[in-house]
């Protein structure tokens, strides 16, 4: 199951993209039970892409249970009365579809992609283990301890995902998402049978869901189907309540390294502290995802021209954004030194490029450039059927709205050189920053 970290459309997350303008001709409604309902149409193919969203994610976790979310969605999988485990599974490849489910800090998530027909089958299945999940106590240690060699592959025996965590715990002091997703090693161990239950018994509710099916359906017939297996299951009340300590403002800046034997790359990152889309004033959210467009954004943005092609010292560098999250967030600057550039020098190389954004990178033209490439990268993801379920789905689950979605291609479009300006003076400085070095051992 996918935990890896969830980024904009262009890094390796759920697809955090918006929708052109206008986009296609959404339906939404929401059941007695309380579970939202969103349709989007898609008829090119008789094919559907089913997912349903909770509206909980690692970052709501118990103190002391991190990776509960992850485990629980592993338990998932693990069957009911009506359909014993492997059962849906089975299913869905016998039709010929596609499954998965994913955990973020903020959503889980599952999804399977079938011929149009099936699409009742596959809400009378996930309807099912949304409400009658059994968790035979058989079933909780090996999956457990399937969940902590995922972890030992992932992490323990990878060097850049030791420096991501560390980063990730520093900058963020307070706040849950300084949490690997997956959990820390000694909590994921002591999961228990009552852990999950309590867990799943507090989120695993319909009025906490979204139901999102992309393609080959009309709204009426979502509806009616909907009716006939979810509607069927009880409401447990109102929603849960997501508490999440506020992060403190930054007052210092950091610094970590991780040396480790097996390193081939030397790497510099930086973490800086920012709004995300949800915490953001005025027009910081967009003109935030614009700038990590303009200054690193592949071999034409700002950064990689400075370092890679003018000055020789790297040999990759850019930037990215994780806009979508329902606290305050991570801007991200990285580079690649090339053969015989310490880590040191390329630091203070990419401090140097950082401080000319506001007088050298932000011609309008880049800007430009940088608007173009966002949103048709943007509309390119659309394309997929599975991306629009992505799109809508992870943002309604922190709390956006369809207009919202709706609007961001002209948001961005609304975003000039003096907005830029001002966010990276504000949000790209030194206390709110934690720089990690990745290398080998010194010999």
């Amino acid at each position: 199951m996918d935990t890896g970290p969830k980024h904009h459309l262009r890094t390796d997350a759920p697809l955090y993209g918006r929708t052109e303008g206008g986009g296609p001709e959404l339906s939404s409604f929401t059941l007695d039970n309380g579970l939202d309902v969103v349709v989007i149409p898609d008829r090119r193919v008789p094919v559907v892409t089913h997912m349903v969203w909770y509206r909980n994610g690692s970052a709501d976790d118990p103190l002391g249970q991190s990776g509960i979310a992850h485990f629980l969605e592993h338990l998932m999988f693990k069957g009911t009365d009506k359909h014993p485990a492997g059962e849906f599974s089975k299913v869905v490849s016998n039709l010929g579809g596609q499954e998965n489910a994913f955990t973020s800090f903020d959503y889980t998530a599952y999804f399977q992609r079938v011929a149009r027909e099936h699409l009742e089958t596959m809400m009378e299945f996930e309807s099912d283990r949304m409400t009658n999940l059994l968790l035979e106590e058989s079933v909780v240690a090996p999956e457990r301890d399937v969940v902590l060699e995922e972890r030992r592959m992932r992490v323990e025996t990878d060097p850049s995902s030791q420096l991501s965590e560390a980063m990730a715990a520093s900058l963020f002091v307070h706040h849950p998402y300084g949490i690997p997703i997956i959990g820390w090693m000694h909590e994921i161990e002591t999961l228990n049978r009552q852990n999950a239950l309590d867990y799943y018994k507090r989120f695993y509710t319909p009025e906490n869901a979204i139901l999102v099916v992309a393609g080959d359906v009309e709204a009426d017939t979502v509806r009616r189907l909907a009716d006939k297996t979810y509607g069927r299951v009880a409401a447990g009340g109102a929603r849960p309540v997501r508490f999440r300590p506020r992060e403190p403002e930054p007052v210092a800046a950091r610094h970590i390294t991780v040396a480790d034997p097996k390193v081939e790359q030397p790497t510099m990152q930086r973490l800086y502290l920012v709004p995300s889309c949800r915490t953001a004033k005025d027009r910081d959210c967009y003109a935030l995802e614009l700038l990590a467009e303009v200054i690193g954004g592949g071999p034409t943005s700002y950064l990689y021209r400075k370092l890679v092609l003018e000055r020789g010292l790297a040999v990759n560098a850019g930037a990215w954004y994780m806009s979508s999250a329902m606290e305050d967030t991570r801007f991200s600057v990285y580079a690649v030194p090339a053969q015989g550039v310490s880590l040191e020098a390329l630091e203070e190389a990419v401090d140097e490029v950082l401080r000319t954004i506001p007088a050298e990178a932000l011609d309008s033209d880049a800007i430009e450039r940088a608007k173009t490439r966002l949103v048709a990268e943007t509309i390119y993801s659309t394309d997929s059927q599975s991306s629009l379920a992505r799109i809508y789905g992870s943002a309604l689950a922190i709390g956006e709205t369809i207009e919202d979605v709706r609007r961001w291609p002209t948001e961005i479009e609304a975003v000039f050189k003096d907005d830029l300006a001002s966010a990276a003076e504000r949000y790209l400085i030194p206390r709110r920053s934690v720089t990690g070095y990745l290398k080998k051992p010194a010999a």
